[in-house]
């Protein structure tokens, strides 16, 4: 699928690509409104859909993947409570193999995430995979969230790269097509980045389940 003599610079996604979005998608449905729902006296089928109504308004902007946000729009220490399910972050499968064999392969190899500082510093903590990482960059240091076209002019400011050399791997279609609107000449999408969730079926972006499947032998 992949010519890596073709590609110099590797982008790549955290949640959801490198790490299960289970931990992400039960935090943000589960415990964060049951949390909110004992704060509150309410019920949690309430706190459920007042949490959904307020990031469904907010998806695909900095304020939705911003932590202090949260913290002040529901009155809670959100990146204490973010912390209280941290045996569920998981590596995907083949996640560390694939991070070494890019760096047996000399790739340059880029964190670009949507993930909040607070709550990327705990993840690298317990994953360790900033060890195979050249940079780590949030969007939440450029100002901009993945979504939009300033996060790559900003990306390609702080950390340049040859867009038409340079692999970019994430689970969000939005993002995706930010990026191949940016030029990116190589993507792929993660058909499945809740090990819990479905196998979706992606027809805009090349894709993979597992990263065994472009590695090379």
């Amino acid at each position: 699928m992949l010519d890596w003599s073709r590609i110099d610079t590797v982008l790549l996604d955290m949640d959801g690509t490198l790490l299960d979005l289970h931990y992400d998608n039960h935090f943000w449905m589960e415990h964060l409104p049951l949390r909110y729902a004992q704060a509150n006296g309410i019920d949690l089928v309430e706190a459920q859909a007042l949490v959904t109504r307020l990031t469904d308004e907010l998806k695909g902007t900095l304020d939705w993947y911003c932590l202090h946000y949260w913290s002040d729009a529901l009155k809670l220490d959100v990146p204490a409570i973010y912390r209280e399910i941290e045996e569920r972050i998981a590596l995907r499968p083949h996640t560390d193999a694939f991070l070494r064999s890019l760096r047996s392969m000399g790739k340059r190899t880029l964190l670009a995430t949507n993930a909040h500082p607070d709550g990327l510093g705990h993840k690298l903590q317990i994953t360790g995979i900033d060890q195979w990482l050249d940079e780590i960059i949030s969007s939440h240091d450029l100002g901009h969230a993945k979504e939009s076209s300033l996060f790559w002019h900003a990306l390609q400011e702080r950390q340049p790269f040859d867009p038409g050399r340079t692999l970019f791997v994430d689970d969000n279609l939005q993002v995706l097509g930010a990026a191949r609107d940016y030029g990116i000449a190589h993507l792929l999408c993660i058909r499945q980045p809740d090990s819990r969730g479905p196998l979706r079926d992606i027809a805009e972006f090349p894709a993979i389940h597992h990263f065994d499947e472009i590695m090379t032998p």
